[in-house]
């Protein structure tokens, strides 16, 4: 499902990009390379950093030995603002140490902070109450994208630092694991990312690796350009073609093959999946032109998309013994946002997962915000 939605204002600022002269990109002609050649495709200094999202046996391998409690991140763009302000704000009741965390699309983002711990709080709380769509994006479009987004790769640029990689090695090596989903447009499936192993790499094409990854998680496709991954496929080198990672799911926690395996018994204590938008549809008039009704029409599939996978979960965890608990936007929220990544609007939704978590209120059992049974944060 196509996270485009969430940061429609960027598009509607696109359409004004769509008036103007597009700026001229490096030749888009691409190596041609075959089916066979992607199925053998990899990255040579980084051979065990990745696997298609659907891969049971590949998953499994990647996973630690021992059981934890695990974070799934879903997508959001400026609603990440609500994740960063719960996670900051349960650090003070005591937020676990995740086992496995994972992130799509701005959940990507937050990942990385949220695998890295309470220590990384003040950098979390900066990168989404102290940015604006300036920040994010330029209102020009390309030859694959109604917007800019070299404002996005400065601010990857400068959070992600050779000190934080040492970092996530450490958490890496003591059987922790973060992964991050992209979509690979060419073969049509998402991929996750050990990211543990590309921070145990170290070094200059660790640190650009790694910015690429968490780039192409947040391309949002025809919004932002998309991300050129280079691989080598027995000695032959091309590159591939990633975006988003929501467009397979708004967040991941495992293969879909996992959840109808009765005999899947994956090392995991607790599952929270942290929402970052609401669960429902506020009322709204939509007007009679195209952007509208695309926007409209891809937050509706994403909001029940977001639904289905919770309550799919919460079946495979019922089953298990696992509990889940489900953090979200409360429908209740009253502001909307002016604009793409409105500053007002991003501080309100932090202060709101802030206090949400402090008051221990901010996770839920259930998927339905209108008749959820609260359940208070472990203390």
């Amino acid at each position: 499902m196509v996270t485009m939605c969430l940061v429609l204002g960027a598009t509607a600022l696109g359409a004004a990009a769509q008036g103007q002269a597009l700026k001229q990109t490096p030749s888009l002609e691409r190596k041609s390379f075959s089916a066979q050649d992607q199925a053998a495709a990899g990255i040579p200094a980084f051979p065990d950093v990745r696997f298609f999202a659907d891969s049971a046996d590949d998953f499994r391998r990647a996973l630690p030995d021992r059981a934890g409690p695990w974070l799934a991140l879903s997508a959001g763009g400026e609603d990440g603002a609500f994740g960063a302000g719960v996670l900051t704000g349960w650090s003070g009741r005591g937020r676990p140490e995740f086992s496995v965390v994972t992130g799509v699309s701005t959940g990507a983002l937050i990942g990385v902070y949220a695998f890295l711990g309470p220590a990384y709080d003040a950098a979390l709380e900066a990168a989404y109450t102290t940015i604006n769509a300036a920040d994010v994006f330029e209102i020009a479009g390309t030859n694959e994208s109604l917007v800019d987004a070299w404002p996005l790769r400065r601010l990857v640029d400068r959070a992600i630092t050779p000190k934080l990689l040492a970092d996530l090695a450490v958490a890496h090596d003591a059987g922790r694991r973060l992964f991050v989903v992209t979509t690979n447009l060419d073969a049509g499936r998402p991929v996750v990312w050990n990211m543990g192993v590309i921070a145990h790499g170290g070094g200059p094409q660790a640190l650009a690796l790694f910015k690429q990854v968490l780039l192409a998680s947040s391309s949002i496709p025809g919004v932002f350009q998309p991300t050129l991954i280079d691989v080598n496929a027995e000695g032959r080198a091309f590159h591939e073609l990633h975006v988003d990672g929501g467009i397979a799911s708004p967040f991941f926690v495992a293969p879909e093959t996992l959840m109808s395996d009765s005999a899947a018994n994956l090392p995991i204590s607790g599952l929270y999946i942290l929402v970052n938008g609401k669960l429902t549809m506020d009322f709204g008039m939509t007007q009679r032109k195209v952007l509208p009704i695309l926007g409209r029409s891809f937050s509706v599939a994403l909001k029940a998309g977001e639904r289905l996978g919770i309550a799919t979960w919460a079946q495979w965890a019922r089953a298990r013994g696992v509990e889940l608990q489900v953090a979200n936007i409360p429908g209740k929220f009253p502001l909307e946002s002016k604009g793409s990544f409105d500053p007002d609007y991003m501080k309100a939704l932090f202060t709101a997962g802030r206090q949400s978590a402090q008051g221990g209120e901010a996770f839920h059992m259930g998927a339905d915000d209108k008749e959820r049974a609260t359940a208070r944060l472990p203390r």
